[in-house]
């Protein structure tokens, strides 16, 4: 008997535990669906059911009426935002408010990168690295993005010999890996190395595939900080300290003149423009950064991430949507042989970006295919405008991308593939805040840029050469990774490239 009371106590106390935050939105009169103990409304994530965005879409097009919805990750209370001028308010006009993604993990090691760093880290390093991506510096990194591209080109040719069926998303991750460690740290990586791609492949799965430490951050918002540890594994960590660490040794301190982005560092620290870092004087924040192997190498850790994957997935996603829309495609490779046989087949990065109709093709991917989801942390109260209702200090605020993109108000006919949607008259329409697939404000994704020429690029030489229809595997509708932190095809994406007669 004793026993079994004790079992009840325990119960109760563990429910109590999980549900506890379960009325902090309801008391305060915002709507949201109702939480389900410890898992609150992610149950289906937790669950690698469905990935993150489409779960936050759910809940998003459930609430058509609404400017924000309450919601809770596991039992940590997220306000989710509907209305796009309210977006808009906090990303630029109220920035300074909002100006950490709340990511609660460790900022040393890898942590200590632009993306992850609260507001007091990130400021000088902003301000630090925004210079190595300047149009300058980005075009004379373009030989090294287009001599990848071509090697890749010719593996593409070589396989498609033996079979037209090809699973792309994985061909082209080997692309984009590729040129973001030529562009990073000058490293060629030949797509025939089975054994340096294996090891290539298996960094991708540490970095983008869930771990526990997610988990336990959702589930303890804050532990992972408190006990200064990462998302990020030990063997990837000492992967890129040590990658930097022999790089710059090798360098000796000196530009090597291949313009990658050690070359970028060293000019910098040669120029003195390297500063130590400095408390202010009310010791409440940093206002500068010092330039450790270690900080370089949570930088290249960072823009590995941000070149990489998203690069991959979406230019996988516009291969398929070229596939079964064949007269956009057309349209397409119209517009790319005339303008390489204005230039003799010698692409530059002037020819990348003048591409017009590239460019719609390219952002009504991204609409469709947002990467991630975009996050923000109040760092004191604040009250929404127009309204008496306050968001405490800490809270989370989330901007389901996905559900914006797809929202009918600004997008009709969502799921219809459309780059007119991108035509100058039609983006002059809409709200700002309906695309932001790097984010916007001061916090706008650094390398985007980078990784708008990488992906234009690709699709650019492949479809020179190549058309891209269905395959027997093509999915018909396309479901994404449950088990990716970002969105990313589920199962690949089988398309078949078809070599073409000129």
């Amino acid at each position: 008997m004793f026993f079994l009371n004790v079992s009840i106590v325990f119960v109760v106390l563990v429910y109590y535990y999980f549900t506890r935050t379960f009325k902090y939105w309801q008391s305060r009169n915002i709507p949201g669906p109702r939480p389900l103990p410890f898992f609150g409304n992610i149950i289906k994530y937790v669950f690698r059911k469905l990935n993150g965005a489409v779960v936050f879409k759910q809940i998003y097009d459930e609430y058509p009426n609404e400017k924000f919805v309450g919601i809770y990750r596991m039992t940590t209370p997220n306000l989710l935002i509907r209305d796009l001028d309210l977006a808009k308010t906090i990303l630029i006009k109220d920035f300074d408010n909002f100006d950490d993604r709340g990511m609660e993990i460790s900022k040393n090691g890898l942590g200590a990168n632009l993306f992850h760093a609260e507001a007091d880290i990130w400021r000088p390093l902003r301000s630090l690295f925004s210079p190595l991506f300047t149009t300058s510096k980005l075009k004379n990194m373009a030989h090294l993005i287009n001599k990848r591209c071509d090697i890749f080109l010719d593996q593409i040719k070589k396989i498609t010999k033996v079979k037209s069926e090809q699973e792309v998303y994985s061909l082209v991750q080997k692309f984009t890996m590729s040129s973001i460690f030529a562009c990073i740290f000058g490293l060629d990586i030949n797509p025939d190395n089975d054994l340096l791609l294996k090891k290539m492949m298996k960094i991708d799965n540490m970095s983008f595939s869930r771990n526990i430490f997610q988990e336990l951050d959702l589930l303890y918002p804050g532990v992972l900080k408190k006990f200064y540890t990462t998302f990020f594994s030990g063997e990837l960590s000492n992967f890129f300290f040590g990658l930097v660490r022999d790089i710059m040794q090798e360098r000796n301190g000196k530009p090597s003149n291949r313009k990658d982005f050690i070359d970028l560092i060293l000019e910098l620290n040669n120029q003195g423009n390297i500063i130590e870092t400095a408390k202010r004087a009310d010791e409440s924040g940093i206002d500068c950064v010092k330039l450790t192997n270690d900080v370089i190498a949570a930088q290249a850790f960072i823009f590995y991430i941000a070149g990489y994957e998203t690069s991959a997935a979406t230019v996988s996603f516009m291969l398929y949507e070229l596939a079964i829309n064949p007269l956009i495609q057309e349209k397409l490779i119209a517009e790319i042989d005339d303008a390489l046989h204005q230039c003799n087949g010698n692409i530059t990065y002037e020819i990348v970006n003048e591409l017009s109709y590239v460019d719609k093709v390219f952002n009504e991917t991204l609409r469709k295919y947002p990467v991630i989801d975009i996050q923000r942390r109040a760092k004191s109260n604040y009250n929404i405008p127009g309204t008496d209702i306050t968001i405490e200090k800490g809270t989370i605020i989330l901007l389901p991308t996905l559900a914006i993109s797809h929202d009918e108000k600004y997008y009709p006919n969502p799921d219809k593939f459309d780059p007119e949607r991108f035509s100058p008259e039609n983006e002059s329409k809409r709200h700002p805040c309906a695309f932001i697939p790097f984010g916007t404000g001061p916090r706008t994704c650094i390398g985007m840029s980078f990784a708008r020429y990488q992906s234009r690029l690709c699709v650019i030489k492949l479809l020179y050469n190549f058309r891209v229809e269905v395959s027997k595997n093509t999915p018909k509708t396309v479901s994404f990774d449950p088990e990716r932190v970002v969105i990313a095809p589920k199962g690949g994406m089988h398309l078949n490239l078809i070599p073409r007669k000129k």
